[in-house]
């Protein structure tokens, strides 16, 4: 029997947090909030918690958008209504007649109370909506309800050199937080491993009754920010009511996968990594059967045949084989490669085209000249940053012919 078939989950909501825009991830969310970001030919980043949460038996979720969410929202419900009794979708500006919309992650309950009351929540899941991961929440639901505690977080060790990025704690051995900071400057190192630090997941177990009182006070602080990690869990941690939840590994020993895509550099490498099988990480099509939002033939990857040390394109019938490179390259559904281009380490975003000419990731400089070049030797390419190279090179052309007829 396994651990979701024996636990009662009738009174489990899960909240997802899903309003994010992503702003490091530039012009991929021009017009997008992260989740909904493609991550595969069929996929968005927001189905692997969502997965997460179908495998471990909730069935019930509210979901609080903010930035940019019909996409989001039209896709929560072709691709997962039928996995779930209930899904809310509550938008922010909506909810509190504000442009704005929830002051913070922690609004997103509070500005809610009345709808999580009504669904006769005795514990709120609350889950990250724009991770990669794979998370057994089953498991991290019977680990708080043992411990006694009033809040679990989901916590994993992560290079010292990127704990900034997070909230960064350190627990007894019984797994009690003793201490958390929100995106620290010098972060705490763990005990023993100087080299990593335990940092949150941005996943939680409350039970509803304590946060419902916790959430009112906060609501109520002019001063907070009414953020998660910045208040409510360090009121948690002082009031000694948090534990700690550290995913097991499998079999083999191996952790089980987890990325915040949050920059261009983590979300090309964590395509990569799940598109050639690099990754142990359960699929979102193995929680529930898929209904395709994305269709394969928009990429442009129809009729590419994986070969050595790149990728060739069949053209239509009576034309010349051209072989076309993308090493370490993610091209994303809506965008087409011509047959003859060379792309390395390259993101294209949907929309592009690939003319049969370009060269990306061979001279940095001229790359930087036109697309967005990250310091991990990554380079965005756009449509738009495509049509303001061809106008620069189309000026440069005219006026070199001008000088000429000239002369």
């Amino acid at each position: 029997m396994t651990l979701q078939k024996t636990l009662d989950l009738g009174r489990t909501l899960g909240v997802l947090l899903a309003g994010g825009q992503g702003s490091r991830l530039f012009e991929l969310t021009g017009a997008e909030c992260k989740p909904a970001l493609p991550f595969g030919e069929t996929r968005r980043i927001v189905d692997f918690t969502v997965a997460g949460a179908v495998r471990s038996g909730i069935r019930n979720l509210l979901v609080g958008t903010q930035y940019c969410p019909a996409t989001l929202e039209a896709h929560m419900t072709s691709r997962w209504g039928h996995a779930f009794n209930s899904i809310h979708m509550r938008h922010g500006p909506t909810v509190t007649g504000t442009a704005e919309g929830y002051a913070g992650t922690a609004a997103v309950l509070s500005d809610n109370i009345s709808d999580i009351d009504a669904s006769g929540a005795a514990e709120v899941v609350v889950l990250a909506g724009d991770h990669v991961y794979d998370m057994d929440i089953a498991a991290m639901i019977a680990d708080h309800r043992s411990a006694g505690a009033q809040v679990t977080v989901a916590v994993d060790a992560v290079p010292l050199s990127d704990a900034s990025s997070f909230g960064v704690m350190g627990t007894d051995a019984d797994g009690r937080i003793r201490m958390f900071v929100e995106k620290p400057r010098n972060p705490p190192h763990m005990p023993g491993d100087p080299s990593r630090a335990l940092a949150s997941m941005g996943i939680y177990v409350f039970n509803w009754k304590w946060l419902r009182q916790v959430l009112l006070a906060d609501r109520a602080n002019p001063e907070s920010s009414h953020d998660f990690g910045k208040d409510i869990l360090p009121h948690a941690v002082a009031e000694g009511v948090a534990f700690a939840h550290t995913r097991k590994a499998d079999a083999d020993g191996h952790a089980p996968y987890w990325r915040d895509v949050g920059t261009l550099d983590a979300f090309r490498l964590s395509w990569i990594d799940l598109r050639d099988g690099l990754a142990r990480c359960r699929l979102p099509e193995t929680a529930a059967p898929l209904h395709r939002t994305l269709t394969p033939g928009q990429s442009g990857w129809a009729g590419y045949s994986i070969q050595a040390g790149g990728l060739s394109l069949m053209p239509p019938l009576g034309g010349t084989r051209r072989w076309t490179l993308l090493d370490g390259t993610v091209v994303l559904p809506g965008a087409r490669i011509e047959p003859g281009a060379r792309l390395t380490r390259a993101i294209v975003a949907p929309g592009t085209i690939i003319p049969a000419d370009l060269v990306v990731g061979e001279n940095a400089s001229e790359d930087a000249r036109w697309f967005r070049v990250t310091a991990g030797g990554t380079t965005l390419v756009t449509a738009p940053m495509l049509a303001r190279r061809m106008a620069a090179k189309v000026t440069q052309y005219r006026s070199a012919s001008l000088i000429t007829d000239h002369v």
